[in-house]
């Protein structure tokens, strides 16, 4: 079995993917979607895939997508709905992808399932964006201004009461003209990340800080965490509300419960590796194999169009 492992950069995740198909039997490439293309007079299929030739991987892991312009993510993004669309098993596909790092419509597909969650808006006015920080803080409330495809905390910002003083809307021309804002809420000191692998919670980490940010970017620190099973459902409810194959949760605790803050479609897990007895990669390419590639074959008989 060839399995193209999508990725920008290689490094620790990339090399614990490859040990684990090796250990499948299988074998893992790194490949960039940035060096993939569409060329119809190349094969049946029209795609070009560095290091298949005329062929297709028989399955994809999507490890990262380099960031450019809005004509360049459609097309490597496009790579991987053909991909889909010819029966190569993509984990996470693009739909998936797509739903998770705009933050906007995951907050909408989990507010959609019911899934607790801080109110959040978004929105391209800076004059309305402007007034509701004005009405949050009048009310002594604090709202996080995130960029909408932004990622390892960076970026985010306290507006509107902000211990004790109104800090207004800065200039949104940072964060691509878009206000994209969740309602503050205080944290205890640290945050949970839960991996789903499937459909199923597999482990839990709480991150750490004195800052309200608790992205190991940013300095938190990882410390194991039960997996609760009110912290298992949630995440996997919020898992299955976007259709990850895997995803890291990112969850808070709040004054009736945890709430969703962030899903995460294609989450690093070296930190939670830190706290967790079992091989992550052996279980990410496990479900991928076992699950997702059988199904796939089973649906077409295990034959690919020649």
């Amino acid at each position: 079995m060839r399995v193209a492992i999508f990725t920008d950069e290689t490094g620790w995740h990339t090399r614990q993917i490859q040990q684990a198909l090796r250990a499948r039997g299988a074998e893992g490439r790194c490949v960039d979607l940035a060096d993939c293309r569409i060329d119809t007079a190349a094969s049946w299929h029209g795609l070009v895939i560095p290091g298949y030739g005329r062929e297709l991987p028989d399955a994809a892991l999507v490890r990262g997508i380099a960031g450019g312009s809005f004509e360049q993510v459609t097309v490597r993004l496009g790579v991987l709905h053909a991909l889909r669309e010819l029966g190569v098993p993509v984990y996470n596909d693009a739909r998936a992808i797509e739903r998770s790092v705009d933050k906007s419509m995951t907050s909408l597909l989990l507010h959609a399932a019911g899934i607790p969650m801080p109110p959040t808006w978004a929105m391209e006015s800076p004059a309305q964006a402007q007034r509701l920080v004005t009405r949050e803080s009048a009310a002594g409330r604090a709202l996080v201004l995130k960029p909408l495809f932004g990622s390892q905390g960076k970026g985010l910002r306290r507006v509107g009461c902000v211990d004790g003083a109104h800090v207004p809307l800065p200039s949104l021309k940072a964060y691509g003209g878009l206000a994209y804002l969740q309602r503050y809420v205080e944290s205890p000191g640290f945050d949970w990340r839960v991996l789903v692998v499937g459909g199923r919670a597999i482990a839990a980490m709480r991150r750490c800080s004195a800052h309200w940010i608790h992205n190991l970017k940013q300095g938190a620190k990882v410390e194991p965490a039960a997996l609760t099973p009110e912290l298992a459902t949630l995440a996997e409810r919020a898992a299955a509300a976007l259709q990850m194959d895997y995803a890291g949760i990112d969850l808070l605790p709040g004054a009736d419960g945890p709430l969703v803050l962030e899903v995460n479609g294609v989450a690093a897990w070296q930190g939670l590796q830190r706290v967790t007895p079992f091989p992550i990669a052996r279980a990410l390419v496990d479900d991928l194999l076992d699950r997702k590639l059988a199904a796939a074959r089973a649906a077409t008989g295990g034959a690919r169009r020649a």
